[in-house]
């Protein structure tokens, strides 16, 4: 069923739809270089970066290979929870500074500890090369948090191609004992590289994330022949020893029944879950905040109650 969407983003979609056709009547072919360009210019939509306590830039370095990551703390004195923040972008754009100010709202609404890192993307490192990244982070992020106090509580975020890194690295923590997840947040996640579900035809044109420019994102991430279904959390093995989860789907997303296919699956494993739906809203939101500031407003209240739980 297709979403209905908000007014208060109906003028945005408007000049984003326009901008399409004339796109598509012209020929214009993607390029990485202005779909990059066209995602960084959504900061326009996150509001000032809000104070916290403790902000610092840090580098993993493990065996020859760095990582980088921004690192936050409400409260840098307490023992807090730790969560690893993968940010979106369909593994192609997006970076660690785009989504700095998102990752402070989320460290103070959770009074918790946020590493915010910073994955290297396709098509230069093409898949699994991000994932790497983030599950090196996972395994080691305690070199990066020796200035400040935490707990052993261990949690993944990410929002769409982030909510990927998430799911698979939660899958793999089913067989490789060095990933330890308690909890995961994913917000609109893409959990099928096979596009597959009834909102990819439904909502696939028309709401800000067009199908055509993510069937190109996947197109510059699985650049080897991989089996692209095997490849898709929404495919892999489900337990019972899977992490508590939060789902956070949009109504008028293209990946809206994917997630929703993935809660589904987790609860027929008995995994403890819970689902935050904003039925008018599209993939991206929290990025576009000033348009929609309750909605974001509730995103991180929900969040936040998750991680306090």
């Amino acid at each position: 069923m297709r979403g209905v969407v908000s007014e208060k983003l109906k003028p945005f979609l408007e000049q984003v739809n326009f901008a399409v056709s004339e796109a598509k009547a012209n020929n214009v072919s993607y390029t990485v270089r202005q779909v990059r360009e066209n995602l960084d210019k959504l900061a326009i939509f996150s509001p000032d970066k809000a104070k916290i306590a403790y902000a610092c830039d840090k580098k993993l370095c493990i065996d020859g290979h760095s990582v980088e990551v921004k690192v936050y703390s409400p409260a840098p004195k307490e023992v807090l929870p730790v969560l690893i923040y993968f940010h979106g972008g369909g593994h192609l754009c997006g970076s660690a500074d785009l989504y700095d100010p998102m990752c402070r709202k989320m460290a103070i609404a959770g009074h918790c500890i946020v590493i915010n890192v910073d994955y290297r993307l396709a098509p230069e490192f093409p898949f699994p090369a991000g994932i790497d990244d983030c599950q090196l982070v996972v395994m080691y992020y305690k070199s990066l948090l020796t200035e400040i106090e935490h707990n052993q509580n261990v949690y993944l975020g990410g929002d769409s191609a982030g909510g990927a890194i998430c799911t698979t690295l939660a899958n793999k923590s089913l067989t490789d004992e060095r990933i330890n997840i308690d909890k995961q947040v994913l917000i609109y996640a893409s959990v099928d590289y096979t596009l597959s579900s009834g909102s990819v035809k439904s909502n696939g044109s028309g709401f800000l994330l067009e199908v055509d420019k993510v069937h190109w994102y996947f197109r510059q991430y699985f650049q080897n022949n991989e089996d692209v279904k095997k490849s898709s959390p929404l495919f892999g093995n489900f337990t019972e020893n899977l992490p508590e989860s939060l789902v956070i789907t949009a109504g008028c997303d293209p990946l809206r029944d994917e997630g929703l296919a993935y809660l589904k699956a987790l609860k027929g494993k008995g995994v403890k879950t819970s689902h935050l739906a904003f039925d008018d809203m599209v993939h991206a939101f929290m990025n576009l905040e000033t348009l929609v500031v309750e909605e974001c407003a509730r995103l991180y209240q929900g969040i936040g109650e998750f991680i306090k739980q």
